[in-house]
Formats: C-alpha cells, sequence, structure tokens
C-alpha cells in the first residue's frame, strides 16, 4: 500500500520551508497541499491553507504531525486507503479551540458516510494478552504495523476541539475503519472534545490502552457509537450518542455501547482484559421502524468490566431497541463487578425491551429515574442542535 504514495520527506526537499539553528531545529512548515506517504519529520501545517488527504498519511515512530487550530484538511473520497495513520511512538497534536476546531472531512460535493478511512492512532500501551507474550497486536487496516506495549502513560499527542466526518468502511468481516480509532493509546495522550458525525461503522473504538476521552459527541453512527476491546481501561467522561430522525442502520447489530474483554471474545484467558469507566452518558434514537433498530444500547460481555453511571437513554416514539441492558454472550459474559446506573425516559419507545444480567446474575444494574447522562453545553462548539 505505502508505494503508491509520494514519500512526504522526499517532497519537503523542495517545497517545505524551516527556520531552524544547529541547537534548537524548528520542524518545517508544509506548504504543499496534498498529504500523503509517510511522514518522517516532524511537520508543522498551516491553518491558512486548503489541504487535500490524497492517500494514507503515515505519521512514523519519532515524528510529530502538528496541526494549528482553524486547519480544515478534506479526504479524497471513495476509498478505504484514504486515512491517516500515527504509529506507536509518532504523534498527533491537533490542539484546536471551540472557536476555531480543526476539521478533518471529505472532499466530495455531496459527502456521506465512507467517504473517507477516518484516524487511526498507535501507541505503546497494555492491551490484553495471554501471560508471557510481548501485548502487541496488528492494526486492523495494515497488519504489518503493530500497537500496544507495556508504557501506560505513553503519550502518543492531542486532539482536542476535533470535527471528525464522513468516515469509516467496512472492508471485510474482519477489518474496518472507524471515525476514530485508539489502539494501545496511553494516558498521557489527551483526547477531547471531539466530535464525530455521519461515520460508517463505529464512531469511536477503543483497543486496549490506556487513555482517558472527555466530551465525544456521536451522531449518526452506522454500527457502534462507542466501542471498547483487547484490555481498554480508561475513562470516559461526557458521552453523547445521538440517531437523527433520518437514520438507517446498516450493520445488523448496532449498539450504543459495545464492550468486550478480549478481542471480538477468541481469547478469553488473556490477561489485562478491559476494566473501564463511563461517568456522564447519553443515548437517543431518535430514528423509527426496523430501519433503525438498536441491537442494545449496552453491550456488555466477553470478560469485560464495566463501570457507567449516569447514564440516560431517550428512544423516540417508534424506535426499537432489542435489550436496553444485555451482558450475557456465548462467548463469554461481563464480569459479575459490572454496575451500570441508568435512567430511561418514560415518554420513549423502549417499551418493555430487556434487561439481561450476567448468567451468574451478580452484575448490578440499578435503573431509576435520577439519571440525567451528558452535559450538553460542552458541546456548544459543535453548534449541534440538540
Amino acid at each position: 500500500m505505502k508505494s503508491k504514495f509520494l514519500s512526504l520527506l522526499a517532497v519537503a526537499a523542495l517545497i517545505f520551508t524551516s527556520c531552524s539553528d544547529d541547537d534548537n531545529p524548528t520542524p518545517p512548515v508544509v506548504v504543499d497541499s496534498n498529504l500523503a506517504g509517510n511522514l518522517t519529520e516532524d511537520l508543522i501545517l498551516d491553518a491558512s491553507v486548503d489541504y487535500k488527504l490524497t492517500g494514507a498519511l503515515f505519521v512514523k515512530n519519532g515524528v510529530t504531525l502538528t496541526i494549528p487550530a482553524g486547519t480544515t484538511i478534506k479526504a479524497i473520497a471513495g476509498g478505504t486507503d484514504v486515512y491517516v495513520l500515527v504509529e506507536r511512538g509518532g504523534k498527533i497534536v491537533a490542539n484546536g479551540t471551540a472557536a476555531e476546531p480543526i476539521t478533518f472531512t471529505s472532499n466530495a460535493a455531496s459527502p456521506v458516510a465512507g467517504d473517507w478511512g477516518g484516524i487511526i492512532v498507535n501507541g505503546r500501551a497494555p492491551i490484553s494478552k495471554q501471560a508471557g507474550t510481548s501485548g502487541e497486536a496488528a492494526t486492523e487496516i495494515n497488519n504489518s504495523i503493530l500497537f500496544g506495549g507495556d508504557i501506560s502513560a505513553d503519550n502518543s499527542g492531542v486532539m482536542n476541539y476535533v470535527i471528525i466526518e464522513y468516515t469509516g468502511a467496512r472492508i471485510d468481516d474482519e477489518s474496518e475503519h472507524n471515525g476514530l480509532t485508539l489502539n494501545g493509546v496511553g494516558s498521557g495522550t489527551t483526547i477531547s472534545n471531539i466530535f464525530l458525525k455521519n461515520g460508517d461503522d463505529d464512531a469511536i473504538e477503543f483497543f486496549g490502552g490506556s487513555v482517558n476521552a472527555s466530551n465525544i459527541l456521536v451522531v449518526n453512527a452506522t454500527d457502534d457509537m462507542f466501542d471498547f476491546s483487547q484490555g481498554y481501561t480508561g475513562t470516559v467522561t461526557n458521552a453523547y450518542g445521538i440517531r437523527e430522525a433520518s437514520y438507517t442502520a446498516v450493520t445488523v447489530d448496532p449498539r450504543g455501547v459495545e464492550a468486550d474483554g478480549n478481542l471480538d471474545g477468541d481469547s478469553p484467558t488473556d490477561i489485562n482484559q478491559s476494566s473501564f469507566t463511563i461517568n456522564g452518558i447519553t443515548i437517543v434514537n431518535n430514528g423509527t421502524g426496523a430501519v433503525s433498530t438498536m441491537q442494545d444500547v449496552f453491550k456488555v460481555r466477553r470478560g469485560a468490566k464495566a463501570t457507567i453511571t449516569n447514564a440516560y437513554v431517550k428512544f423516540g416514539v417508534g424506535s426499537i431497541a432489542i435489550d436496553l441492558v444485555d451482558l450475557k454472550d456465548t462467548k463469554g459474559d461481563a464480569t459479575e463487578t459490572t454496575a451500570i446506573t441508568l435512567t430511561r425516559d418514560s415518554a420513549n419507545g423502549l417499551g418493555t425491551a430487556a434487561i439481561k444480567n450476567t448468567t451468574g446474575g451478580g452484575a448490578t444494574i440499578t435503573e431509576n429515574a435520577t439519571q440525567t447522562g451528558a452535559t450538553t453545553s460542552a458541546f456548544a462548539w459543535t453548534n449541534y442542535s440538540f
């Protein structure tokens, strides 16, 4: 795949400018508008340039890609090989502001979900693994690139006030692009104020790692809104997922939250299985009829431990969910220490949607009328109308 794209380093010799001295080198500022290939030197983009992502962009080990507030990057639509991948040891510093967010979008005149592959960040934090093994795993969309390790506080950079839209693709039954994929990302990384809109497949997925995330808004993900797998151990604070009235499901089992302790339940004897926390989450389904059916609002399984507090669920009239909470699975239930506290809106279409405890019945599922869910004021910068 890499041979299809020009190396940014080669292009840099012709079009990058830099100001440096021997002791304090300054990264070059890119003046070319096309981005693709292997980034092997630190690079600072220019917010005044209209960038186009023309292929896969790999931020290599030891390299930092800096994206200033207000920058827009438009990906060429129609290819699963158009994405950004930050490799282990690389960093992305995309530090926008509420007034000037950073936008990753499609260049199509009429953009749709699945136009491009999204953003993947790989780190060196622990993932679920067999005892005595290295704890490394292959990136779904490029098996030659690994993630995971033993550095819990690994730092892959900053993503703050970032819009990611029209992403995602199902390459085959084993590989998929999400909006934002976090592979073994460590707690030294900042993930906050992220708006994921109109994505094909999952909006945000955590494959192991220990990174914390806050203020995550998901609108119209065609599969899972929030996905946790392969030993994720961080905390997500203030998460909001919504399907609009025009939503149509694409996959057979879309969920609000899906959580596995190990990867797909295929290694139930792994150590370091998922044990994560969600503080404040709202799941809304305003779609109607079978085309908007949600398999589960909360699905925790396969050795995962979830602590979910202040959860609020609202379904519109005619919206369908098979289960509200499901902690059972043929490849293994959630742990008995899983605890979920939630409120469902009394005027929604959930009806008698089931709550399924583990086979042992030891998990704590508390339903009451006092949970309020995510704080929507944190998303004012997106201009989304709730």
